[in-house]
């Protein structure tokens, strides 16, 4: 089954119930329904056809949910794009995604302007306006809004296939070019079948959907929700952050399921706005995309000790997640790491050694992931594609492939596997995979800079993995680590401007010449400002304000 069919079912199931709500914006199913019908029958009014691509950009919102529906129903691949990069970065992407179509709305007029000045014109890119937007300075409305409620509300009759793409999600590339992950509607069919089933999700449930729709977590609030007919709770932006508001949002909207990266649950509980026996209606938290603290889940479980607790793993181009584990009671350890547990159904995880060989219990080696959730590869990028998908050594002519996800890892006696960091310049901050070869490329870019050298270094606090930045100026007495930030800022999302910075008048380079990044993580060890850390009883006894 495709993704929009199982919306289009539960539409004439029970249409009046509601689908998506964020703040006092509600849609019910039948609304979801007719409206995605029309965004289809305009996209193909406009000239899109099957497999085209069309880049939203769409704030988070009902009205988004509405274009993805739209776009998979023409037998489009949607592009979800992030509004908080700038515009030399979504310039790549577009690009990059080779659209037919953008669908926009109002507020994100003026981005999509500067991003076809970087580009220098859309071409035959057509713009499909989805509210009031008149158009821009740079670009023209191919169709209007009230354009779209002429058109018919029935759904248009487009061939469409389980293997066809259903959205294409960029991550960030080491190159400095963001690479897109294709991601299948068998693919995200796969690993719903087997989360649904799991946790139990019915029509009485109320998710969470805390993650932008350019990060593939969204995938299983949206498509976990429409596919069973409960109801999609949209988390405005301007509260992802905000402690205390999500924990009254959770309240007041009756959440039954939680879903987000870690990081949200150690600001949570650092901020101390998990209330001891409260979100009563709560049945599930699931954190993905990042290692949660063991400190923070035992503050979870012992004041909100009614729920199911599930660790989730897995890259975007494995789908979401590839293996899970429920924690049935606090660790007694705070020092104990939490597994990301066993295979999901339909995937397979292997940890294996340099010659693609299994390691011994216990060993440490390089994490691959195989099964139903492999995404095809990465959009027009063979070359990156062969690197990162491989034929399976145990049987390389059947046409099966593993992912290498660039992750150590190890598998206990019991057969649970324990995440045991990165191989390569690649990190997680707040949840997002970031490549410290992109931000280092932005860094090097600047006109200001000389050169400059990006490391990780492990914060001890929601971030995760500090992003740090050492820079040589031109100019001494003029560059200063703020002008560079600011700089920054200009061509790079929020979550991937560095927050640690060095001046050198050098960068440390080793006997052969290369930069010793070992020398600079050191050295941004003895230049960080003593900050006096959570005593741990003290969060745990709720102490911590």
């Amino acid at each position: 089954m495709l993704l929009h069919e199982a919306t289009r079912d539960r539409a004439h199931q029970r249409g009046d119930a509601t689908a998506v709500a964020m703040g006092n914006e509600r849609l019910s199913y039948m609304q979801l329904e007719v409206q995605s019908n029309r965004v289809a029958q305009g996209l193909l009014e406009v000239g899109c056809g099957r497999g085209d691509r069309v880049c939203l950009f769409v704030p988070k919102s009902p009205l988004a949910v509405t274009a993805m529906l739209g776009s998979l129903k023409a037998g489009c691949v949607y592009v979800p794009i992030d509004l908080a990069s700038p515009a030399p970065r979504l310039a790549k992407i577009v690009a990059a995604a080779d659209p037919s179509v953008v669908a926009l709305t109002s507020s994100a007029m003026p981005l999509l302007d500067e991003v076809v000045g970087v580009l220098g014109g859309l071409r035959s890119v057509r713009v499909v306006a989805l509210d009031s937007a008149p158009g821009g300075d740079r670009f023209c409305v191919s169709l209007a809004a009230a354009d779209l409620d002429e058109l018919p509300e029935v759904p248009p009759n487009v061939p469409g296939s389980p293997d066809d793409a259903a959205h294409i999600l960029f991550t960030s590339g080491s190159t400095g070019t963001p690479k897109g992950v294709v991601i299948s509607h068998r693919n995200v069919a796969s690993f719903l079948e087997w989360a649904t089933a799991y946790f139990g999700i019915d029509e009485s449930d109320r998710l969470s959907g805390h993650a932008p729709f350019h990060f593939d977590l969204s995938t299983f609030d949206v498509y976990g929700a429409l596919t069973t007919g409960s109801e999609l709770h949209l988390v405005p932006p301007e509260l992802g952050l905000m402690p205390r508001d999500l924990a009254a949002l959770i309240d007041r909207e009756q959440l039954t399921q939680w879903f987000s990266v870690p990081s949200v649950l150690s600001y949570m509980a650092n901020f101390d706005a998990v209330p001891n026996g409260g979100f009563a209606s709560l049945r599930r938290v699931v954190w993905c995309g990042d290692v949660l603290p063991t400190p923070v889940l035992i503050h979870w479980m012992e004041r909100i000790s009614h729920v199911q607790y599930t660790n989730l793993y897995g890259p975007t181009e494995t789908t979401i997640a590839s293996s899970y584990h429920r924690i049935s009671a606090p660790p007694e350890d705070e020092t104990s790491p939490i597994p990301i547990g066993e295979a999901c159904a339909g995937e397979e995880l292997l940890v294996l050694d340099d010659e693609l060989q299994p390691v011994p219990p216990e060993a440490t080696g390089d994490l691959y992931i195989g099964g139903s959730g492999l995404s095809s590869g990465y959009w027009r990028d063979d070359v990156k594609t062969g690197a990162a998908f491989i034929p399976d050594p145990r049987s390389p002519h059947s046409g099966r492939r593993l992912y290498r996800t660039g992750d150590r890892a190890r598998i206990d006696g019991g057969g649970l596997v324990y995440f045991l960091g990165r191989q390569d310049s690649q990190i997680k901050s707040r949840g997002h995979r970031i490549e410290l070869g992109e931000v280092e490329a932005a860094a090097n870019a600047l006109e200001s800079v000389r050169e400059a050298a990006v490391v990780g270094l492990a914060s001890g606090d929601f971030e995760g993995t500090a992003i740090c930045c050492a820079f040589v100026p031109e100019d001494s007495s003029a560059t200063t680590s703020a002008a560079v930030r600011t700089a920054m800022r200009n061509v790079l999302p929020p979550y991937m401007v560095p927050t640690r910075w060095l001046v050198l008048s050098a960068l440390p380079t080793n006997a052969n010449g290369k930069i010793d990044r070992r020398r600079l993580r050191e050295l941004f060890l003895e230049a960080q400002v003593s900050r006096v850390a959570p005593d741990r009883a003290a969060l745990r006894r709720g102490e911590v304000g």
